[in-house]
């Protein structure tokens, strides 16, 4: 499985399709991304403060869905064109963090569900990021996760509920060690791996027990 951004070509797609394996379209429904070829079409009074880490984005108010539809849809649109298999929707836990705007959990509740609605209706599966406070009343809506750094926050049993689904959870840790962390994801059922931040091609994987 390769999560790759929305703006690789169909090729890319293709080439990951060729060798076997399923490719995940990734972009955020949260917050305004600049660098984007769609950024201008976003209403400038959807646009929050910036975030902590990464301060050429700002929040986007989930609240004016119908604002926010055109955008999102045709990164739905996008995806499905091009051939992927699935998207994670990232930045889905705006009612946790000092948006701008006085979002609450039933807001973030009935975001998440229309874009997993969204993409379905598009024949691709979809990714919970994170939001983990969510997780048993969004069950029913995503087809598997995708958490980053559970084992370091000491936070992964909430999604033993995806696991015991039936459905899966993919992890990354950027700080803990193989050896800290492996041995406990192999027994949560999850697969885990070690990235850097950079989010390049480095990654270590965790073998399987014998």
């Amino acid at each position: 499985m390769y999560d790759i951004d929305v703006d690789n070509p169909a090729a890319v797609v293709d080439a990951i399709h060729a060798q076997g394996d399923r490719a995940i379209c990734y972009f955020s429904v949260g917050t305004y991304e600049p660098f984007r070829d769609d950024a201008g079409e976003f209403p400038r009074r959807v646009l929050g403060r910036r975030l902590a880490r990464f301060e050429n984005e700002r929040w986007l108010d989930i609240r004016k869905r119908g604002l926010l539809r055109p955008v999102m849809e045709a990164r739905f649109d996008r995806c499905a064109e091009r051939g992927f298999d699935a998207v994670e929707p990232d930045v889905v836990d705006g009612y946790q963090n000092r948006t701008g705007f006085p979002l609450r959990g039933r807001h973030q509740l009935r975001y998440n569900t229309w874009v997993a609605n969204e993409v379905h209706e598009r024949g691709m599966a979809v990714g919970l990021k994170n939001d983990l406070g969510q997780v048993r009343r969004l069950l029913p809506y995503f087809d598997f996760a995708v958490n980053e750094r559970c084992f370091q926050y000491r936070e992964c049993g909430v999604l033993d509920a995806f696991v015991d689904a039936g459905k899966p959870v993919f992890g990354a840790e950027y700080r803990v060690p193989l050896a800290r962390f492996c041995e406990r994801s192999i027994a949560h059922g999850f697969s885990t791996i070690r990235k850097r931040f950079s989010l390049k091609a480095f990654r270590r994987t965790c073998s399987p027990a014998p």
